[in-house]
């Protein structure tokens, strides 16, 4: 019997590469260091203005840069060595994380340089996340090793989600100044074994193209990959618009505020999301989804919404727990599926500039889906916001399921490789 040429390596096969390991490692050190950040400033925000709308404007302050700079990233990401920038990305990533730390000793302190600190953070994201989300399949040896790699990474993002809160949560009660140093410090570690990265790896997609002057037309060439092939189209609106409208998680300093819990149950239950992500993500490495793709994602995102509904109703920190770490073990499931066909159906030489696209479009459903849910919890209240926002995600499920057929029909990751 002749292998299946589809057949996804063995987790020891996938690992081998020098290049899948330190990226995985790096991904790690940047998730914990991300994921730590978002929680310590939130809370110190909040604190300062005890105004959930802030946490909005947080996020609105982190979207921006991808958004403005999404035709000068992608391109970048697709003419350098990937490795080189995500390590820069990682060292000014550290350094005005350091600075945000030294300006958190002060007294009086305003959230407006917070601000514009995480603007320029967002600055250095934007530009590193297309070159890491690039090297990504780029590390694995084969392209049918793709799945397994990329389900091997988001293990090590996941175990950032759940390391990540408890540091900036704990962290940030014993000292502002510390929790900040802790982020910064991983940052680095991060750029320490992205550059373990071998420069073949790096420079892996750069061909005779990228000794050209670079054109808008190159520029725009990720817009234009992404509006002309329905799987892709699909499947990264489907995050925009289902995560922007389901994006609750952003408000929870406002509602352990309001429900007067801890300020340390924002650590548990921004864990407990990272634990359900996590049980999921782990068993996708091991065995990574290999039939009805397309279907599964779309279930995903609904258990997404329903779990968001739950936790908008939660009125105990154990139940509210239970629905993140339902709620983030469907997201994994999509963050999976898309993280692994995004790569897979673009040609390696337009990774960057899709990928660059793909992170606006993550972005907005994040960061600006923190602000969308900021506005409407100041507008109408939490809870209303909450559950509406999760009702509006199950419309989204059914809207998708009708219209983009060519992605609710994807059965196996391997049908939809690039034809040579």
């Amino acid at each position: 019997m002749s292998p299946d040429p589809g057949a996804i390596p063995s987790a020891r096969e996938a690992l081998r590469p020098v290049a899948v390991r330190a990226t995985i490692a790096s991904m790690l050190f940047s998730s914990t260091a991300a994921v730590a950040l978002t929680v310590i400033l939130g809370l110190q925000v909040y604190d300062i203005t005890k105004n959930k709308l802030d946490l909005g404007w947080l996020g609105l302050a982190e979207f921006l840069p991808s958004a403005f700079l999404v035709l000068v990233s992608g391109s970048i990401a697709d003419r350098l060595d990937r490795r080189v920038i995500v390590a820069v990305s990682g060292v000014v990533e550290a350094v005005i994380v350091f600075g945000l730390g030294l300006y958190a000793r002060g007294s009086n302190l305003s959230v407006v340089p917070i601000y514009l600190g995480v603007v320029c953070f967002g600055i250095a994201r934007a530009l590193g996340s297309p070159a890491l989300r690039s090297l990504i399949p780029a590390a694995a040896a084969t392209p049918q090793a793709v799945p397994r790699v990329v389900g091997m990474s988001s293990a090590g993002w996941q175990i950032g989600a759940i390391v990540g809160p408890l540091i900036g949560a704990f962290a940030y009660k014993q000292s502002t100044n510390l929790a900040y140093s802790i982020v910064a410090v991983l940052y680095v570690a991060s750029v320490v074994a992205i550059m373990a990265v071998p420069m073949t790896v790096g420079r892996s997609h750069l061909g005779e193209r990228s000794e050209n002057k670079p054109t808008l037309r190159h520029a725009l060439e990720g817009l234009t990959v992404v509006r002309r092939s329905p799987i892709l189209l699909g499947a990264i609106s489907l995050d925009l618009f289902a995560v922007l409208l389901g994006g609750a998680v952003a408000l929870l300093p406002a509602i352990a505020d309001e429900r007067n819990w801890d300020k340390s149950a924002v650590g548990i239950l921004r864990a407990a999301g990272g634990l359900g992500g996590a049980a999921v993500t782990f068993y996708l490495a091991a065995r990574p989804l290999q039939r009805n793709i397309g279907r599964s994602l779309l279930v995903a995102v609904g258990v997404f919404g329903a779990a968001t509904i739950a936790f908008g109703l939660s009125t105990s920190v154990a139940v509210a727990a239970i629905s993140i770490f339902v709620l983030n073990a469907g997201d994994s499931i999509s963050v999976f599926v898309r993280s692994t066909l995004v790569p897979v159906v673009t040609p390696a030489d337009q990774q960057g500039r899709v990928l660059a696209v793909e992170s606006v479009f993550v972005g907005a459903s994040n960061e600006l889906g923190a602000f969308e849910s900021g506005v409407a919890a100041q507008a109408f209240g939490t809870v209303p916001a909450v559950v509406a926002g999760g009702l509006a995600t199950l419309g989204i499920v059914v809207i998708w399921w009708l219209i983009f057929p060519a992605l609710r029909d994807v059965d196996r990751f391997h049908d939809v490789l690039p034809k040579p």
